[in-house]
């Protein structure tokens, strides 16, 4: 197969278009362009097109990688899934992944500590917070370290019901309906009535 032509991408900076003769354009880095040793007329064969290929899909998949994880931070999971939604192969996702992670550019236990921030901000309690990260694909083994991080649960939960009430002392159905919400936030049972017990005020479970 004969190359007919080489041109700089107008929109992917590093990326070159590679013409081949029967109307196929391979979109390869400079990288596989200096590997490769390629000009305008080079003859490749069955097997050095393969390689070509093979090797331009890995990159590719890398690129796309790395500017995924430049727009957000994400889990390595994350990460993979979103490159096979993309058309990666399983194993080229895996790969970029890796690599990713061999240079810093992701790592699992720093995603894990800033999605639990996130929600402790957002004023969700452990549950939910295990919760995101399950969503996530953070691995279990992370999940209680990315916890520990965290103020008390007391302390969020105070802070709750002081933004909710500013001093004032609350109505029974008041009570009922912030003791749900920070239910429903994955707080536990016993630690919003020890939150209410240290603003005065009783609850029982029902």
């Amino acid at each position: 197969m004969r190359i007919e032509r080489l041109e700089p991408s107008r929109h992917k900076r590093g990326r070159v278009l590679v013409f081949l003769e029967d109307g196929a354009c391979l979109k390869i880095t400079e990288q596989e362009l200096l590997d490769f040793g390629l000009r305008s007329g080079d003859e490749l064969d069955e097997a050095a097109l393969r390689r070509l290929k093979e090797a331009a899909g890995v990159s590719n998949v890398k690129v796309t990688a790395a500017e995924l994880v430049g727009k957000r931070a994400m889990s390595r999971h994350d990460l993979e899934k979103k490159l096979r939604e993309k058309g990666a192969s399983d194993a080229e996702a895996r790969y970029a992944a890796e690599w990713l992670e061999a240079i810093g550019a992701i790592n699992d236990a720093e995603y894990a500590a800033l999605l639990a921030r996130h929600c402790a901000d957002m004023g969700y309690g452990p549950a939910r917070i295990r919760d995101r990260l399950y969503e996530k694909g953070v691995p279990r083994e992370l999940w209680e370290d990315a916890l520990a991080s965290l103020p008390e649960e007391g302390d969020r939960i105070d802070r709750f019901l002081a933004g909710k009430l500013r001093g004032r002392r609350p109505e029974e159905a008041e009570k009922r309906r912030l003791t749900a919400a920070l239910l429903r936030r994955g707080y536990a049972w016993g630690d919003v009535r020890d939150a209410w017990s240290r603003y005065g005020e009783q609850i029982e479970e029902e």
